[in-house]
């Protein structure tokens, strides 16, 4: 007998319904740096190749959506849609700047983009940026906006400098045939199964996006220090996950070499925060569920949807934290190195980042009912930064010593040589 497939419909109502009910953490831009931009993540449902959906006079609400016979279908399938830029943004750009190792690595973002001074909000904005970008008008009746995920902030030179507030907003697409998209000759649409991002029979597979360091330490036109740099401190790596698309627009050839798709980044704790409402037990008793055996008695059992049976897909925390529910985009926040001692020297100074996170994890458990303002991602950022600035102040001091000491002996021993 065939195994059951997993049933990823039920987890994505119930995601979509708690951030409909869930206030995002709002972070007000500073007065040195007004800059916002915000994007969309699109979700679909795609009905089984037997199915035949109604068409319905009106949108239906959230809850009338989930039941419909097409959408509760055993073979219909959740998507989530990724785009690949051939020019990043400029946002992109100056946050990732990575050193490609392999020319068949791909990076996948969602639609979306800088707001302008005429939008009327970060919801407008990611409205336009999408329709500009892709050619999906998420305002039609076919798409339903759902809500908006905590505000992220975008820095860059090892988290020193704010570049802007980036405002992640979800829609779902309630119509199974709506307009076909139209992106931009320089964007690639990918529709990717949901299931293979929160499955655990089949976990996803991680990888890493290596990110030269020099990028961010150096000078843009010094070559010499740039070696210098990557020579002392080597480079950062990034905890990706190896995506598979099930469809393309436009379609590639199949006669194109085999490219690696990888969600990494901001897209990637993007993406964790939203299956982070997935998979996270409610903070009320509501998340047990009350069965009766023969006997009439009542015991309390595990909601299928509770942490202890399907957990985030990190692969490996960092050192020092161990826990079963992590806070969301974690994975994203904290990367390695590819020197251990300099690994080594952010654990030493990153006591206070390891105290963030503990709070951030307790904030997780409990709901986060009563701490919406605290912008726990950006204090896991600035203080893991802060601990990444004071390792590599030791790092290089020390290999400059070590440099200075091997020479000092050199030139010592060829003197009484």
């Amino acid at each position: 007998m065939s195994e059951k497939p997993f049933a990823v419909v039920p987890l994505l109502s119930r995601a979509l319904h708690r951030i409909r009910i869930t206030p995002p953490r709002i972070i007000a831009s500073p007065p040195t740096q007004p800059k916002r931009a915000a994007v969309a993540i699109l979700i679909r449902i795609v009905p089984s190749p037997h199915a035949q959906p109604a068409t319905l006079a009106a949108q239906p609400t959230l809850s009338e959506f989930f039941e419909l016979d097409w959408v509760k279908d055993s073979n219909a399938r959740a998507e989530i849609l990724f785009l690949k830029r051939d020019t990043p943004l400029p946002e992109e750009a100056a946050h990732s700047q990575p050193r490609m190792h392999n020319r068949n690595e791909v990076h996948v973002a969602f639609p979306g983009g800088r707001t302008e001074p005429d939008d009327e909000g970060g919801m407008y904005t990611a409205l336009r940026q999408t329709w500009e970008e892709i050619g999906i008008d998420l305002a039609e009746k076919d798409y339903m906006c759902i809500g908006q995920l905590d505000d992220r902030e975008i820095t860059t030179s090892l988290g020193k400098r704010l570049l802007m507030i980036l405002s992640p907003f979800v829609f779902l697409q309630v119509t199974p045939n709506p307009p076909a998209p139209d992106p931009v000759p320089s964007t690639t649409l990918y529709w990717v199964p949901l299931e293979t991002l929160v499955s655990p029979v089949a976990p996803p597979q991680w990888s890493q996006v290596t990110v030269d360091t020099a990028s961010r330490l150096a000078p843009k036109h010094s070559i010499a220090l740039k070696l210098l740099v990557r020579a002392l401190v080597g480079s950062m790596e990034f905890p990706a996950i190896v995506v598979h698309p099930c469809s393309s627009l436009p379609q590639t050839s199949n006669a194109e070499a085999p490219q690696i798709f990888k969600l990494w980044g901001l897209s990637l704790g993007m993406t964790l925060d939203l299956m982070s409402y997935m998979i996270m037990p409610l903070p009320t008793s509501s998340n047990l569920e009350i069965k009766a055996d023969s006997k009439g008695t009542s015991s309390r059992a595990s909601s299928p949807f509770s942490s202890s049976v399907m957990q985030l897909p990190y692969h490996g925390t960092p050192e020092g934290l161990r826990m079963e529910v992590v806070a969301p985009s974690l994975a994203s926040v904290f990367p390695r190195f590819s020197y251990p001692d300099v690994n080594f020297w952010i654990w030493v100074f990153g006591k206070r980042y390891r105290q963030i996170v503990r709070g951030w994890e307790a904030s997780v458990r409990s709901g986060g009912i009563n701490d919406r303002r605290i912008n726990w991602s950006g204090q896991a950022l600035s203080t893991f930064y802060a601990a990444i600035r004071k390792a590599l102040v030791v790092v290089i001091v020390a290999r400059a010593l070590g440099i200075i000491f091997g020479l000092a002996f050199t030139g010592w021993w060829i003197f009484l040589s």
